[in-house]
């Protein structure tokens, strides 16, 4: 999923024509304060054409600023595909912008839950002391994802990765909160941006291992980076005989619970594994 400034509609077409997956117009850190009112205009004007190619979400401002309600206010009418809520500190801002949506697809005439929504999880301190209110969503938010950028400026954090590249403690952490609450919520995990747009093959590595973490997709914040995030969560040919094999094998003995395979033993939660990679390498 693809961030655009919500300020730049000479970037918008081009967005959509990138190869990625998805894109989301910004209306919050990329467009400064004063810009905010036609940025929610053009976004307005653009979504109305249809011309969108792929599914294009706007990401608002947070629930606690004044601009969240004239956010939806503007680009709701127009039907966007989605909603990305930052900064959500639990789950009672998530219902409130599910009520929000609910009154505005009413007055509009649009399907109930039409406009799908995504929240940003633990962007607070807060919000990664209320993980457990996030796990009962409304019927609209189909996934969650989370930011490393907003926690290390509220922890007073000098950065949030290591020397290595890798996030320290308190962000792995809060990475982790995001897998465990979207699991538990049944909607998609979302990894978080990287700001790597030259070194692609260090973000095709850390992708990689986000999907192998159990992210199922990953926020982008440059076209540079589509083609590696293409390629880390694509199951290799390697990955889909693997699954086509265990499938196999279980079909094979229909009656047993737990087999001998490649000189290990694998159950049940491996063929759910398998069913997966099968599913992601359709989707590719």
């Amino acid at each position: 999923m693809l961030f655009v400034p919500g300020d730049r509609p000479d970037r918008f077409v081009k967005a959509a024509a990138s190869g990625a997956d998805a894109v989301i117009l910004d209306l919050e850190d990329a467009v400064a304060v004063e810009s905010r009112p036609q940025a929610r205009a053009v976004i307005a004007v653009w979504l109305a054409k249809g011309e969108r190619g792929v599914p294009i979400w706007v990401r608002i401002n947070s629930v606690q600023s004044k601009a969240a309600l004239a956010d939806l206010a503007a680009v709701a009418p127009a039907k966007p595909d989605g909603i990305v809520l930052p900064k959500a500190r639990n789950g009672d801002d998530v219902a409130q912008v599910d009520h929000w949506l609910q009154a505005f697809e009413a007055a509009q005439g649009f399907v109930p839950d039409s406009i799908r929504l995504i929240p940003m999880i633990t962007e607070t301190a807060q919000a990664m002391l209320s993980l457990s209110t996030f796990t009962r969503p409304p019927a609209r938010v189909t996934g969650m994802t989370w930011g490393a950028e907003d926690l290390a400026t509220e922890l007073g954090a000098a950065g949030n990765r290591e020397e290595s590249g890798d996030y320290a403690m308190p962000y792995q952490l809060a990475s982790a909160g995001c897998l465990y609450t979207a699991a538990a919520a049944g909607v998609a995990a979302i990894d978080t941006v990287d700001t790597e747009i030259k070194n692609l093959a260090a973000v095709e590595a850390r992708a990689r291992a986000s999907r192998r973490a159990g992210y199922s997709a990953k926020l982008a914040i440059h076209p540079a980076q589509i083609a590696a995030l293409h390629a880390a969560f694509t199951p290799s040919r390697a990955e889909i005989e693997h699954a086509e094999r265990v499938l196999a094998a279980f079909a094979a003995a229909p009656a047993s619970g737990a087999l001998m395979f490649d000189g290990k033993l694998i159950d049940r939660p491996h063929v759910l594994q398998a069913e997966r990679v099968l599913a992601a390498a359709r989707r590719a």
